[in-house]
């Protein structure tokens, strides 16, 4: 047998023309920034109109992109100015637009202090449409073979459709207030997450579900996940129009077992979502 290479690309041509498209899923960056005002302040005026504008189109461009969505706000508290939250198909588009808008103020004014890399992700704990027959005919004691049997089957099927949708595929809202945290399943001796057995997890997870339905309507969330992307296994991002709704279902959550017992936490970070032209008067770019 030959040990021919017999690709007729040059490595270079391959690195360089791969998409790197998941399989399934979107790539999700969260960028947060720090600006450095004395950096800033040696510009001329016209240099900062001129950087402004720069910024300004980076984001309008890298929004224009297919599939693509980006939400820019300001960072309440010291931890950071500004933050970012990138959506879009590849890591290749990904990576070049986070390049860019690092650099768009111009060199050193915008001074990553943190970033999270991550992926929308389908749950593994969702119920099957099979699952969710049996449970039909044996806690409601429906008849697999009537019609409001099948109706019922196809009108979860058609619901869990939309909800894959929204989890691979998601539309971000505009909705005033973002919280990102990103979290992981404890792994220490007898509350390791990992050492549960599937149906023992999933019941676990269906509690904490039944805790976020409470906030429909006033929180919507976005579960990326980390594990062998970035230094957590998953990516928490809510959005609401209220801080206390923030506040309490995250208290309220931490009451469920799932939480309390096996989930560890990392920093909060709360933005405002803001049109660029407010954005930047609240940076202190523009007076």
């Amino acid at each position: 047998m030959s040990s021919e290479n017999t690709s007729t690309a040059s490595p270079e041509e391959t690195i360089g023309n791969a998409d790197l498209i998941p399989r399934e899923g979107w790539c999700a960056l969260h960028l947060f920034y720090h600006i450095d005002h004395a950096q800033w302040s040696i510009l001329s005026n016209e240099e900062k109109r001129e950087a402004m504008t720069n910024l300004t189109e980076v984001i309008q461009e890298i929004r224009s992109e297919e599939d693509t969505q980006l939400l820019t706000m300001s960072i309440v508290s010291p931890k950071a100015d500004f933050g970012v939250l990138l959506l879009c198909p590849g890591l290749h588009q990904l990576n070049a637009a986070e390049k860019r808008l690092t650099l768009a103020l111009g060199a050193e004014v915008l001074q990553p202090v943190y970033s999270y890399l991550s992926m929308t992700e389908r749950s593994e704990y969702i119920t099957t449409a099979e699952q969710y027959g049996e449970t039909l005919k044996n806690e409601r004691n429906m008849d697999p073979e009537s019609e409001e049997f099948a109706t019922e089957v196809a009108t979860y099927e058609e619901r869990m459709k939309h909800y894959l949708k929204h989890r691979l595929t998601p539309d971000l809202p505009t909705w005033p207030i973002v919280c990102f945290y990103n979290m992981n399943k404890r792994r220490l001796g007898n509350d390791n997450w990992y050492t549960l057995d599937f149906d023992a997890r999933k019941e676990l997870m269906q509690g904490h579900r039944r805790t976020g339905t409470e906030y429909r309507g006033r929180i919507l969330q976005l579960i990326t996940g980390s594990t062998g992307l970035d230094d957590a296994e998953w990516g928490v991002t809510l959005f609401a129009k209220d801080l206390i709704d923030v506040k309490s279902i995250v208290y309220e959550m931490r009451f469920d077992e799932v939480s309390s017992r096996y989930g560890e936490f990392g920093e909060f970070y709360i933005g405002i979502q803001l049109p660029l032209d407010q954005l930047f008067t609240r940076l202190g770019l523009r007076h």
